[in-house]
C-alpha cells in the first residue's frame, strides 16, 4: 500500500464531506460515540485525546464529563473536519476543547500526557494500526486507558457496513475501488487481527496494554428513508465507492439501495438497522 496516496484519498474524501458529515438526519456515529465515551469513563479533570475526532461525536460528550478542570484534544487528518468541530465548539462556548490537524498514525504529542485516548471508527483505519498502538500506550499516563470502536468483522459480509448490505451491493461494483479499498484487501488488513477476540487481545498486549475488554453491541442506524441513507452514505467512508463508480453504475446502485431500504421500513416509518459494533478498552500500568 502506498501510504501517502492512501492518506491523501482519505483526507480529500473527508474534507469534501465535512460540511454535511453526520448532519443529514441519520443517526449512527453520535450514539456509537456516546457509548464509546461511556465505556472509556473519563472523570472530572481527565485529559482526553480523541483520535479522528471528525465533527465531534465523542469530543463534546467527553468534554462535558471531564468538566472545566479537564481538557479534550481532538485530532483529525482532514482540516475541514477540524475547522467544522472548532466552529461548533466556539458557537456552543465549549472552553475545554482544543482541535488540531494531525496524522493520528504518528501523533506528535508528549509522552504520558493523557488519561484517556478515544478512537471511534478511526484508529483501526491507519495503514499500520498495530504499529501505532504502542505509540498510544506511550501517550497515556500511568493508569490511563484507551477505548476504540471497530466493526465486527466477518469473512462472509462486506466490511464496514451492516450485514444486510452484503446482498444489496453487487460485488462486481467493488472492482471500481482502488486496490487498497477492495474487500479482499480490507479483509487481509482488518480481519487478520480484529475479527477474532484472541488476536485483538494479543495485539493490544504486545503494544503494552493490559486489562483488555472486548464487547460487541448493536447500534441502531436510523434514517428517515432509503434516500436519506443513500445521501448520508456519501458523507462517510462509502463515499470512496460512490466517487469511483461510472455514472450509470452509480445511478443504478442509488436506485437499488433506495428501493431496497424503503422496503425495510414499517408503515412508512423510519428505516432502522441494527449494526454490530465492537467496543474495545484497555489500560496501561507503568
Amino acid at each position: 500500500m502506498d501510504k501517502t496516496t492512501y492518506k491523501a484519498h482519505v483526507t480529500a474524501a473527508f474534507d469534501r464531506a465535512a460540511g454535511s458529515y453526520d448532519r443529514l438526519g441519520v443517526t449512527f456515529f453520535t450514539p456509537m460515540g456516546r457509548r464509546l465515551v461511556e465505556r472509556a469513563d473519563p472523570r472530572p479533570g481527565d485529559r482526553v485525546l480523541d483520535v479522528g475526532c471528525g465533527r465531534g461525536a465523542c469530543l463534546f460528550h467527553a468534554a462535558s464529563l471531564v468538566g472545566g478542570s479537564g481538557h479534550v484534544l481532538g485530532i483529525d487528518i482532514a482540516p475541514a473536519m477540524v475547522e467544522a468541530a472548532r466552529r461548533e465548539a466556539a458557537a456552543d462556548g465549549v472552553g475545554n476543547v482544543e482541535l488540531r490537524v494531525m496524522d493520528g498514525e504518528f501523533p506528535d504529542l508528549p509522552a504520558g500526557s493523557f488519561d484517556v485516548v478515544i478512537g471511534s471508527y478511526s484508529l483501526i483505519f491507519f495503514p499500520d494500526a498495530q504499529a501505532a498502538l504502542p505509540r498510544y500506550a506511550g501517550l497515556l499516563a500511568d493508569g490511563g486507558r484507551i477505548a476504540f470502536t471497530s466493526p465486527v468483522f466477518d469473512d462472509d459480509t462486506f466490511p464496514f457496513l451492516p450485514p444486510v448490505f452484503t446482498e444489496l451491493i453487487p460485488r462486481s461494483l467493488l472492482e471500481n475501488l482502488p486496490a487498497q479499498w477492495r474487500p479482499e484487501e480490507l479483509q487481509r488488513r482488518f480481519n487478520s487481527w480484529l475479527a477474532k477476540e484472541a488476536d485483538l487481545r494479543r495485539a493490544l498486549e504486545l503494544a503494552g496494554f493490559r486489562d483488555v475488554e472486548i464487547a460487541d453491541e448493536p447500534v441502531g442506524l436510523v434514517a428517515p428513508s432509503g434516500e436519506a441513507w443513500v445521501n448520508w452514505s456519501h458523507t462517510q467512508g462509502m463515499r470512496l465507492l460512490w466517487e469511483h463508480l461510472p455514472d450509470g453504475d452509480r445511478e443504478r446502485l442509488r436506485v437499488r439501495l433506495t428501493e431496497a431500504l424503503d422496503d425495510m421500513r414499517e408503515d412508512g416509518g423510519p428505516l432502522s438497522i441494527e449494526t454490530p459494533v465492537r467496543y474495545v478498552t484497555a489500560g496501561v500500568t507503568r
